[in-house]
């Protein structure tokens, strides 16, 4: 099914049993959020909500609400998109296995964006307040755009042809602020877009001409068109390209003296940036399942609000992994894991860890090739292969990289519980942490020491297994004062609950903590140590350890170890690695439902209706 519109998806979910529709109407303020949270964790199916309090616009949600449901959006281009990849990974399979890649050259067709003097999207005009105004967390600053496709036209391309310009254009998902805040209503918003993206070269190049930066943002049309917004593409592949292979068509872009824009979408909103000015955005609910806080960023003027006729407005919620957005973190695994060894020698897998947050956790499969004559068990090229991982756009903003071998081709980077057994029955504390301190983290990951400021460390383990993981508290263990209610998260890892920490002093019962432990028999068994605020609820499934550990630690500071010790500049510790995971005070608040809306929404679960099975 080749969709161009919203409409087209909606239909086409309606027709294979895979939608809701809800008749009566909805409130944009929590509520509709609140609803889609649940049938996403339910595995309920696309959700369309024909009335909206406050707009004239319908809107729907969760029409990526699995994997399964992203496969069927996408059944008709998505082997033929695999197949394009594999070719460009390498073109000598072209010839090899010509039955394969015969459509290939059809696909490529496709793939190359096309520029037209208008579009459906331009059918009618609104303002930004006719817009839905969704908000889905109760301290969000505002009502926010949450599948928004944002394109910014190439300064340094004034001149060019118009397929130029549309070639070098970027397009990203940067979440947008619609109201609130300072904004003067109608007429500017917030874009927020964080470090490492694309459109921050064009932001350069603005400011280094003294001149606006022309940005679209539009909102529907094919679901290629959000996939392809965060898409991490191989070298010479646009996110216009790319969506088009996955739509079907080439995607038509009308062109003018604005930015390019998405003929085909449900909603565009046209407008400038002057690259000088700021103004606050935020608090957000963002992916990490915190707040992310009020900051400058741009602010874009709005020239006009263009829509399409029987225009629908998707969106999602962003939250605590996993929501909607997990799907598309699973789609693009499948699509791009077969790039990660072509674009980085050596290593074969890369998993960015959802549950985690994505950023702040990466696990890693390299391999060890270095005098392969000369059976050593501490790593070597991994850690040529982790700085390379490091160094890699989006990659880069890891904190905790966790790599290893798998020469009998056994792990599975997926299985995250087995992935942390492999490596802590191999890990040396005393020579296996390698850290990178005063560097770049995540804009939305607050564990650090200043916006965007933070560290890393990069944990490599090699060899056979050095220990047996013990899956039993410890009978000799014996905590600190103020240290309590031990229990195992997986073999191998004990969260302990520490006391609160409402002060920067109360950082340093980290270090007693490491100091006075007493490090029995048992302990060693237990190579990883967490100190938590609530270890039932740390240890009760292996995702709230991931979240609880990953989110809430820096490694240059929130990590210390039994027998600690510095060789030659070398951090390390002979026994049990603790990593403190508390709520420190500079940390932003995680994100709560309004208890009002809980019982609102509750209450349609009584109903009977369909909806109300996935409530």
């Amino acid at each position: 099914m080749k969709h161009r519109s919203t409409r087209d998806v909606v239909e086409d979910l309606r027709r294979d049993g895979r939608l809701i529709e809800v008749t009566d109407e909805v409130d944009p303020h929590l509520e509709m959020a609140e609803i889609q949270r649940r049938v996403y964790a339910r595995g309920g199916p696309g959700l369309l909500f024909s009335r909206v309090r406050g707009t004239r616009f319908p809107a729907a949600s969760n029409l990526f609400g699995s994997l399964d449901q992203a496969r069927y959006l996408f059944r008709d281009t998505l082997e033929s998109v695999r197949r394009l990849i594999e070719v460009k990974l390498d073109p000598s399979v072209l010839p090899k296995h010509p039955l394969r890649y015969a459509g290939v050259p059809m696909t490529a067709l496709r793939m190359l964006p096309r520029s037209v003097r208008s579009g459906a999207v331009q059918a009618n005009q609104c303002q930004i307040s006719d817009l839905p105004p969704i908000q889905s967390w109760p301290d969000d600053g505002g009502a926010f755009v949450t599948l928004p496709q944002v394109l910014s036209d190439d300064p340094t391309a004034a001149g060019e042809s118009q397929q130029t310009r549309l070639m070098r254009a970027n397009l990203g998902m940067y979440r947008i602020q619609l109201s609130g805040n300072q904004y003067v209503p109608d007429r500017e918003i917030g874009l927020h877009y964080q470090i490492h993206r694309g459109i921050g070269v064009h932001h350069r190049a603005a400011l280094d001409r003294d001149q606006p930066l022309r940005v679209c943002i539009t909102v529907g049309g094919s679901p290629a068109m959000s996939l392809a917004a965060v898409m991490p593409l191989p070298e010479g592949l646009t996110e216009l390209t790319f969506g088009g292979a996955l739509s079907g068509r080439r995607i038509r872009m009308v062109r003018g003296s604005h930015a390019p824009v998405y003929a085909d979408a449900d909603f565009a909103i046209i407008g400038t940036i002057d690259p000088s000015r700021t103004k606050p955005e935020g608090p957000f609910g963002d992916h990490l399942g915190y707040y992310s806080l009020q900051h400058p960023f741009p602010m874009m003027s709005v020239e006009k609000v263009w829509h399409r006729d029987d225009a629908i407005w998707p969106f999602t919620v962003v939250g605590r992994p996993p929501q909607e957005d997990t799907t598309f973190g699973q789609l693009i695994h499948e699509l791009t894991d077969p790039i990660i060894p072509t674009v980085i020698p050596g290593v074969k897998a890369v998993h960015a860890v959802d549950a985690a947050g994505v950023h702040p956790l990466l696990l890693a499969i390299g391999s060890e090739r270095y005098m392969p004559y000369i059976q050593r068990s501490e790593p070597q090229e991994l850690l040529t292969q982790a700085n390379a991982i490091l160094g890699n756009g989006q990659l880069s903003l890891a904190k905790f990289l966790w790599i290893t071998d798998d020469p009998d081709q056994t792990l599975k980077i997926h299985d995250e519980a087995a992935f942390f057994h492999h490596m802590l029955s191999r890990v040396d504390w005393r020579r296996d942490l390698h850290f990178q301190t005063r560097t770049t983290i995540d804009t939305l990951d607050y564990s650090g020491s200043g916006f965007n400021q933070g560290s890393k460390v990069v944990i490599a383990a090699t060899g056979p297994p050095v220990r047996t993981l013990g899956d039993t508290v410890p009978s000799d263990l014996r905590l600190p004062d103020g240290f309590r209610n031990p229990r195992v998260v997986i073999p191998g890892i004990l969260a302990i609950e520490a006391p609160p920490c409402r002060t920067e002093e109360d950082r340093r019962q980290l270090a007693t903590f490491a100091s006075t432990c007493d490090s029995g028999p048992g302990l060693d068994s237990f190579p990883l140590i967490t100190l938590v605020d609530d270890s039932q609820f740390a240890a009760s499934h292996f995702r709230n350890w991931l979240w609880t550990t990953f989110t809430r630690s820096n490694p240059a500071i929130d990590l210390d170890g039994i027998g600690a010790g510095t060789e030659y500049k070398h951090w390390g510790c002979r026994g049990s690695l603790v990593i403190d995971a508390r709520i420190k005070p500079h940390h932003a608040p995680p994100l709560i439902e309004d208890p009002q809306v809980t019982a609102k929404v509750d209450a349609r679960a009584t109903r009977g209706d369909a909806l109300a099975k996935f409530l």
